[in-house]
C-alpha cells in the first residue's frame, strides 16, 4: 500500500490527493455509515494514516513531531483516558489513568491497575493529534502509526479528561510546515526454517529450562522458530491444540467462575494487557465482544485459526497461557491466569485451561 503523498508531490497535488480521498471516504460513508476507520482504508486501498488526516469523516488531524518518548510523557497530564491497541483480529481498549512511562532504549513500560503496555519504538514511525465531532461533542485523541500508515495505540480523551492539558501537548508537539508523508512497506514476514533444520533436542532442553515466560522469545529467536512452529514441535506435554474457538470457550467460563485473567492482545509496535475479571460478554454477528466499563474487547472469531495451551516451567512452577493466532501464523493474542512474579499460577485459572479438549483427541 503506498501513501496519496508521496514524497516528491507538490503541496497543490497533495491536497487534491487528498480532497479526492475524502470525497470517496464521504460516498463510502453515506451507504455504511458505521464503518469504521481501519477497515474503510482497506476498502479505498489507502494506509488509516493517509484516511485520518484525510479528514472525510470530519475528523481534523494535525501531524505531531515523532518524539514518542516525550510525547507519552505528556499523557498523564491528560487525566484519565481509553487506549486502544488492536490488530487485524482483536481490538483492546482500556480506560483509567496513564501513569508516566519508562523506557529501556527503544522498549518502553506503562505499569497501572488500568492501563498496562509495552512498547516497542523501533516500529513506531507517526504521530497525529486528531478531533472529531460526534453527537457528544468533539472527542479529542491522539494515534501513532508504523512506517507503512497503520495504526499501533491510540489514546482516546473520556469524561474526566482534561481538553486543555490535551491542546497544550498538541502545540508543543506540533510539526511546523511537515514535509510530505514517506510511507514505506513493511519488511515482509520471515520464513522459518524447516523442521528439518531445527535443532529439536536443544530447543525442548532450553524449553524445559525456562525459569521465566519472559526467557520464551529469546529461546525461539536462539533456535529460529517461528511461534506456532515451535509449539508443534514441542509435544503436548509443552503445547498441545485446542479448538479455535477456545478464547470465547475461555472467556465465557472465566466470566461464570468470576475468574480473573490477564489477557494480552498487540501488534509489532505494543502490547496492551487487561488483568483482572471479565464480566458482560455480548455477541454480535461475527464479533464475540467483552464490554465491561473500562475494558472492552472485539474480537473477530473468523480469522482465529488456531489455538494452543502452553505449558512453560519458571522459577514460580509452572505457568499456563492459551495462545490465539490467525491464518499467517500470527500470535493475535494470550492468556494468562491473574499473577504476579514470585506467585504460583492461579488453580482455578489452570483448571479452566485444562478443561479444553486437545484438539482431534478421541
Amino acid at each position: 500500500m503506498t501513501s496519496i503523498q508521496s514524497p516528491a508531490a507538490s503541496p497543490t497535488a497533495r491536497l487534491s490527493g487528498f480532497e479526492d480521498l475524502a470525497a470517496r471516504h464521504r460516498a463510502l460513508l453515506a451507504d455504511e455509515p458505521n464503518l469504521r476507520r481501519r477497515n474503510a482504508a482497506e476498502r479505498l486501498g489507502v494506509s488509516e494514516l493517509d484516511l485520518l488526516l484525510a479528514g472525510g469523516d470530519g475528523a481534523v488531524s494535525q501531524r505531531l513531531r515523532p518524539e514518542f518518548k516525550d510525547i507519552l510523557a505528556r499523557v498523564p497530564t491528560l487525566g484519565p483516558v481509553m487506549v486502544l491497541t488492536r490488530n487485524d483480529s482483536i481490538v483492546h481498549e482500556k480506560t483509567g489513568p496513564y501513569n508516566a512511562p519508562s523506557f529501556d532504549g527503544m522498549v518502553g513500560l506503562v505499569l497501572g491497575e488500568a492501563i498496562d503496555l509495552r512498547i516497542f519504538l523501533w516500529h513506531w514511525a507517526h504521530a497525529v493529534a486528531a478531533t472529531e465531532t460526534s453527537p457528544r461533542g468533539a472527542r479529542r485523541s491522539l494515534h501513532f502509526f508504523d512506517k507503512a500508515g497503520g495504526a499501533l495505540h491510540k489514546i482516546y480523551l473520556v469524561e474526566g479528561s482534561d481538553p486543555g492539558a490535551f491542546d497544550a501537548l498538541t502545540a508543543a508537539f506540533l510539526l511546523h510546515d511537515p514535509a510530505p508523508l514517506a510511507l514505506e512497506a513493511l519488511a515482509p514476514a520471515k520464513v522459518p526454517l524447516p523442521d528439518s533444520d531445527i535443532d529439536q533436542a536443544g530447543f525442548i532442553a532450553g524449553w524445559d529450562a525456562l525459569q521465566d515466560t519472559h526467557e520464551f522469545h529469546g529461546l525461539l529467536t536462539k533456535f529460529k522458530l517461528a511461534r506456532q512452529q515451535a509449539l508443534r514441535l514441542a509435544g503436548e506435554a509443552r503445547a498441545r491444540p485446542v479448538a479455535p474457538t477456545a478464547l470465547r470457550t475461555v472467556l465465557t467460563a472465566a466470566a461464570e467462575a468470576e475468574t480473573p485473567i490477564m489477557v494480552f492482545v498487540g501488534n509489532p509496535g505494543i502490547i496492551q494487557i487487561h488483568t483482572g475479571p471479565v464480566k458482560k460478554l455480548l455477541e454480535m454477528g461475527p464479533w464475540f465482544n467483552v464490554m465491561d466499563p473500562d475494558f472492552n474487547l472485539h474480537i473477530f472469531e473468523p480469522t482465529i485459526t488456531h489455538a494452543w495451551v502452553v505449558y512453560k516451567p519458571t522459577a514460580d512452577g509452572v505457568v499456563t497461557s492459551l495462545e490465539l493466532f490467525d491464518a499467517q501464523e500470527t500470535l493475535v493474542a494470550s492468556l494468562f491466569g491473574k499473577r504476579k512474579p514470585g506467585q504460583a499460577e492461579d488453580s482455578a485459572w489452570r483448571a479452566l485451561v485444562a478443561a479444553l479438549p486437545t484438539l482431534g483427541a478421541q
